[in-house]
């Protein structure tokens, strides 16, 4: 078969359940951080974030992913009560503006993820998997919501001095942690139903070691949940080969760097689509749902060959 057979799901959120499969979904990322590593700063203000989420739901956003802290390498930690400073403001704004807006909270803070749920996100996206708060788990449960849970390798601190791993090391360590992740969190009383998984690209993964994710990234699906994949802009794309570097790294900076980026992201977009991936997280929204379209049809006509459907 050449390209991976996608799974379909419901995925349960707090309020409403959502089809994954038919098409692949869009999540826009909104960084309101004064340091991400591609468009930190742009977006701190609340009416400057509202319009950029305003922006990405114009151009077909699906859902919004509202982060408030970096995890870019060497990112200095943020107390929760500073980070719902910046994210409940926009969140409260973009419901206000657009009520039916799906809103995932980008935190590894139990308590954030309480108090932005509370205030209508509809799914916490923890870039540790709940590894990084013990409570994470059981808040996610209280509230019902929907849950992504992300491999880490290690704390933004540790990534550049992290030992290197083979080729073929990457996806079974990924498999093997992600599993005993949603293992834990449905324990802790978390809905599988509820559960979505993202490999993590470029966290704690250097240059070389993401593209195993992506050559392999079909076996996800062995784990029977939905895959998220976020390739957006991340240096592993496009940097050159010399020193160790790592995946989550700076994002470029001149134009033509922009632009290779650009590039790069929606040729990642495109395979991890292939490979069947159902939703991907992205800064640029237009041109993700350009190539989803176009990655969807191809997995529609592979489908039909097979007698799989429309």
């Amino acid at each position: 078969m050449p390209f991976a057979a996608r799974p379909r799901f419901d995925w349960r959120l707090r309020t409403r359940s959502v089809a994954l499969g038919e098409r692949t979904l869009i999540m826009g990322i909104l960084n309101v951080t004064p340091d991400s590593f591609s468009d930190g700063g742009r977006f701190l203000d609340c009416d400057a974030g509202l319009r950029q989420a305003l922006q990405m739901l114009d151009d077909g956003a699906d859902l919004l992913d509202l982060g408030g802290e970096s995890t870019r390498p060497n990112a200095a930690a943020i107390t929760p009560a500073e980070e719902q400073a910046r994210v409940l403001p926009v969140l409260r704004a973009v419901l206000v503006a657009r009520p039916e807006t799906i809103v995932s909270i980008d935190t590894y803070h139990a308590e954030t993820a309480r108090v932005a749920v509370e205030a209508g996100a509809e799914i916490v996206n923890d870039v540790s998997g709940h590894l990084w708060d013990a409570e994470m788990s059981a808040t996610c449960a209280a509230l019902g919501c929907g849950a992504i849970l992300m491999h880490t390798r290690g704390r933004p601190q540790e990534w550049r001095t992290l030992p290197a791993l083979a080729p073929d090391e990457v996806m079974p360590l990924v498999l093997r942690a992600l599993e005993a992740r949603a293992h834990a969190a449905i324990d802790a009383g978390v809905a599988g139903g509820s559960i979505v998984l993202d490999p993590g690209f470029g966290f704690g993964k250097a240059f070389d070691e993401n593209y195993p994710l992506l050559a392999q990234l079909d076996r996800l699906h062995t784990l029977g949940f939905p895959v998220l994949t976020g390739v957006s802009r991340k240096s592993f794309l496009t940097r050159k080969r010399g020193g160790r570097e790592d995946g989550a790294g700076v994002g470029p900076a001149s134009t033509s760097a922009r632009s290779e980026a650009r590039l790069a992201t929606e040729v990642a977009n495109t395979t991890a689509i292939l490979a069947g991936a159902h939703i991907l997280r992205v800064h640029d929204v237009g041109t993700a749902r350009v190539t989803a379209a176009i990655a969807d049809r191809v997995l529609k006509a592979a489908d039909a060959q097979l007698g799989g459907g429309s």
